[in-house]
């Protein structure tokens, strides 16, 4: 399994189509501003493939020393079968030199998905990343934030969206209470 900067038109569309049916339109940020960012070197996009077939897709913000996996997906059809954990394996090792980390919506919130929320946080507990006992509130979103062979207090934590977005943002990345 390797990761693929997505460079070429064939990469990026399918990174577009996972994209939006992997994730919740409230949850996705507009293409473009990934696709500029990416340009700007303060996002990374992959397109994660095995044996010339495209798996996944992985997107990553980075600051100074800090890595933010944003989004990481794998085909519908694929899941289930153990490339979500290479995939992620090849991601830790692709950014072992700095701080690695992820945000997930919090299991502790009410909500209808619960127990996929569970078993979206088992996945990564499973497969590397630890609590880091943080919670963010997002743009209105309780998330937990999970991190590889590291611990970042929240001041550090949000110099990814500073870095990346700019100070504009910052009302939204809000320190949340971990219960």
């Amino acid at each position: 399994m390797k990761l693929v900067k997505a460079v070429k038109r064939e990469h990026w569309r399918a990174i577009r189509k996972l994209y939006q049916v992997a994730f919740p339109d409230y949850d996705q940020k507009p293409f473009w501003l990934i696709r500029l960012k990416n340009i700007q070197g303060k996002a990374d996009v992959w397109y994660i493939e095995e044996d010339d077939r495209f798996i996944g897709l992985g997107i990553t913000m980075s600051a100074p020393g800090l890595v933010l996996l944003d989004y990481f997906a794998i085909d519908e059809e694929l899941r289930g079968r153990g490339y979500g954990s290479k995939a992620l394996k090849v991601l830790q090792e692709q950014y072992a030199d700095r701080h690695f980390f992820l945000e997930i919506e919090s299991i502790f919130d009410e909500c209808d998905n619960v127990e996929q929320r569970m078993r979206r946080k088992q996945f990564y507990l499973r497969n590397g990343m630890t609590e880091m006992k943080m919670m963010v509130n997002l743009f209105g979103t309780n998330m937990e934030v999970l991190g590889h062979h590291c611990k970042l207090e929240f001041d550090r934590y949000k110099t990814v969206y500073e870095y990346t977005y700019g100070r504009r943002v910052m009302k939204n990345v809000k320190k949340a209470v971990y219960p």
